[in-house]
């Protein structure tokens, strides 16, 4: 099985630390760590701590690219790289105790839809290979070009993981990709409807099993996850724990599903393993994969059920 990740829109993650942040007031902040990431950047990671071999493919900016590169030569898996006019953007996750994350996005460099043709010509696919299709789309590129993109690759043989909020509820319909992934808040956008509940969001998902996804699985935080697949669903609840940082939990959760389907295993413990995955990201700072004894550890912990 071959694994490419795609991170069209990388960042660098920076995450900071303020004692009394108060909103439209002056607020001292402390930079903590600074790293390369993007969504498909940080579900290479978690695989390679899994020992599972990936391939990142990723588009940066030329201006500030230097110290990006730098990061990935550190990195325990294969790169792709296209460079571009611009910048990479920057996310900002600002930390204070007792209040949740505040995340700022700065806007990152531009393309057009040449750019797909290009990453497509960097790609060996065939029915043996998962695509990762995570984040936002480069600003430029189309929505009609990226699902062309999308449908490419399917015609090829590969499974495409679908993971973003550039594709709409129809898009996603209509690509019909292997496997997606929404969370509580997505999945609600999607519908138009609140999911509050395990019930709820089973429900929920089985729209998207029905209209000929094959694998939907939503996240729902403390909660736990659940997973529509074969005609059969299965809620996975992990132990509680007290968080670091949740920022890359949904990532970690798709690299915990594939690393469990590169070995070949059921659907329930690919939730399983997902959930573990998740579960172990959220205990390390920033947008650090999972440890892999913690998420062997958290994986004897989380419970998995069958659903309706």
């Amino acid at each position: 099985m071959k694994i490419y990740t795609l991170t069209l829109n990388p960042a660098y993650d920076v995450h900071a630390t303020s004692e009394n942040f108060e909103a439209y007031h002056e607020s001292l902040a402390h930079i903590e760590s600074r790293e390369a990431g993007g969504k498909g950047v940080n579900i290479s990671r978690a695989l390679a701590n899994a020992e599972i071999p990936n391939t990142a493919v990723i588009v940066l900016g030329k201006e500030n690219a230097g110290d990006f590169k730098a990061a990935l030569a550190q990195l325990d898996f294969g790169c792709l790289l296209l460079e571009k006019e611009g910048r990479i953007r920057e996310n900002l996750t600002l930390h204070t105790a007792g209040k949740p994350e505040t995340r700022i996005s700065f806007a990152g460099f531009s393309a057009d839809d040449s750019l797909l043709d290009e990453v497509l010509s960097l790609l060996e696919v065939d029915s043996h290979t998962i695509v990762t299709v995570t984040g936002r789309l480069t600003s430029g590129i189309s929505a009609a070009a990226a699902k062309c993109f999308l449908r490419k690759l399917t015609a090829l043989g590969a499974k495409i993981v679908l993971d973003s909020k550039s594709f709409s509820l129809a898009d996603i319909l209509e690509l019909q990709p292997w496997l997606i992934k929404p969370n509580q808040e997505e999945i609600s956008e999607y519908l138009n409807c609140p999911v509050d509940t395990v019930e709820q969001a089973l429900e929920k998902a089985m729209v998207f099993a029905e209209k000929g996804i094959a694998n939907v699985m939503v996240s729902l935080g403390a909660q736990g996850a659940m997973l529509v697949c074969d005609g059969k669903s299965y809620i996975a609840t992990p132990p509680c724990i007290t968080p670091v940082s949740t920022v890359g939990a949904g990532d970690s959760m798709i690299a915990g599903f594939l690393s469990a389907v590169y070995h070949g295993n059921a659907p329930a413990d690919c939730l399983k393993t997902a959930v573990a995955y998740g579960t172990a990201a959220c205990l390390t700072a920033g947008t650090l994969p999972p440890q892999k004894q913690e998420a062997e550890r958290i994986y004897n912990q989380v419970t998995v059920m069958e659903g309706m």
